[in-house]
């Protein structure tokens, strides 16, 4: 059986104070995908990373949180697929995403990194050649407010809309796997945009 997804990178910075932080919704994903599964992360020194392994549709997935802070999250991200000799094409990076708005989630395959840092670095280290999974954080309007805008914890609206949006992303996880992007971007665009 193909497989199509080895490898979930969540975006986010290390430290209690950003854990509610938009900027840390890619955490707040492979966080809930751990506790689906009933596994804790732990941290591994040689890539700078929380890592654990979760079991979906007969295959192994592993979960990968940087510790390295957001602008350096590439270097941990290629540690681990090169340890576990993982290619950059079954890799799904989540992060948080200031052009879709709160309660939109997106699945895409390649692409820029649109300003965004931690895509940035990982493209940097690995190429572009993996799947996003973009949570729509909303904009604050004016380009020299995003970096504080997304450094602030989520009102309780705006969190609980991408909650919502990580519920029904981790859903469609498991046809990733299965049957490969565009039959997930299928079932999770339809899902959320009915």
């Amino acid at each position: 059986m193909t497989t199509y997804l080895t490898a979930i990178a969540g975006l986010g910075n290390p430290e209690e104070r950003h854990a509610r932080t938009l900027h840390n919704a890619g955490f707040w994903f492979v966080d809930e995908l751990a506790r689906r599964a009933g596994v804790e992360f732990r941290y591994e020194k040689r890539f700078d990373a929380e890592i654990c392994r979760i079991h979906l549709s007969d295959n192994d997935v592993w979960l990968i949180k940087p510790q390295s802070y957001m602008n350096l999250s590439g270097g941990p991200v290629r540690g681990v697929l090169e340890y576990y000799r993982l290619a950059v094409s079954d890799l799904l990076v989540a992060h948080d995403e200031i052009d879709l708005p709160p309660g939109t989630v997106r699945l895409k395959k390649g692409g820029g990194h649109g300003g965004h840092n931690g895509l940035r670095d990982i493209i940097k280290h690995t190429g572009s050649d993996f799947m996003r999974l973009r949570i729509g954080v909303g904009h604050p309007g004016h380009k020299d407010l995003v970096t504080d805008y997304v450094l602030k914890r989520a009102s309780a609206e705006v969190e609980q809309d991408m909650l919502h949006n990580i519920d029904d992303a981790a859903d469609v996880v498991p046809t990733l796997v299965e049957d490969g992007i565009e039959a997930a971007m299928t079932r999770l665009h339809t899902k959320t945009d009915s």
